[in-house]
């Protein structure tokens, strides 16, 4: 698959004193959050903590009232290389609505790197069938994405974020709804990924196969950070698994960054 080689040399991720407010009300409060190249961090905690508030906030979707969020160096007001980042949504966005096959599905994850209207060309074909084989889904390519199981629709979206070869991937609940053969399967992508040396932030209500890939864990209560650090040090933590009573996600009104342009 071509690959954009990751630029170890600037930080993905730096936010000081971060907060975010909405409809007057303080959500986030305080939160200072570093993310090297390479990590694998998994953001947890009960609904309502602020943890999907954080990751909108990471990505563009929500504005912060307060603090300063620097992605890849570059102040966030700044940014615009966003073809440098990926981001999995869960995934009920997979069909949404219109019929459309897996290949056209991850086809529009190249849209960041290419021109207006300008055709796919050989390494953007390349990048799509590298994709959807790194998911598992090549047998599957020419089908409707509402014909196939929510595990695979799953598989769709994160072939669609890999399609665009960015080096900071973010996951929310990539699990949820999915039996264990297909989170699984999702663990093994996501472990390629992993290899290739990519950042991934996932926010998760329970670790489950993924648990292996996870080298940092950051626990969000009640709008601050309440751990960051080693998952077996994570509250609630236990050696027979992973399991976090988080169920859904932070109740906040949706807004559009460009990360959501095709959708």
């Amino acid at each position: 698959m071509p690959l954009t080689t990751p630029d170890t040399s600037v930080t993905p991720i730096v936010l000081r004193d971060g907060a975010v407010a909405i409809g007057g009300r303080p959500v986030l409060r305080g939160i200072d959050l570093t993310v090297a190249t390479g990590e694998f961090v998994a953001l947890l905690g009960a609904n309502g903590s602020g943890k999907s508030t954080l990751v909108r906030a990471l990505t563009g979707l929500r504005p912060l009232t307060r603090g300063d969020l620097r992605l890849f160096g570059v102040p966030s007001g700044d940014f615009d290389q966003w073809q440098r980042i990926g981001f999995v949504p869960q995934r009920s966005g997979a069909a949404s609505g219109v019929p459309a096959s897996v290949r056209e599905v991850v086809s529009s994850g190249r849209l960041a790197r290419r021109r207006l209207l300008r055709p796919l060309g050989a390494v953007d074909r390349r990048a799509i069938d590298d994709a959807i084989a790194l998911v598992g889904l090549t047998e599957r390519t020419g089908d409707g994405v509402g014909t196939l199981s929510g595990g695979q629709q799953q598989r769709v979206l994160i072939a669609r974020a890999l399609a665009g070869d960015p080096e900071l991937f973010f996951l929310d609940e990539p699990t949820a709804g999915v039996d264990l053969h297909h989170q699984q399967v999702l663990a093994d992508a996501l472990g390629a990924l992993k290899d290739r040396g990519s950042t991934v932030v996932q926010v998760a209500h329970e670790l489950g196969p993924l648990a292996p890939l996870v080298e940092r864990v950051v626990v969000m209560s009640d709008g601050r950070i309440a751990h960051d650090g080693a998952p077996a040090d994570a509250p609630g933590h236990h050696d027979h698994g992973h399991h976090h009573d988080v169920r859904r996600h932070d109740h906040v009104p949706h807004v559009s960054s460009p990360l959501e342009r095709d959708r």
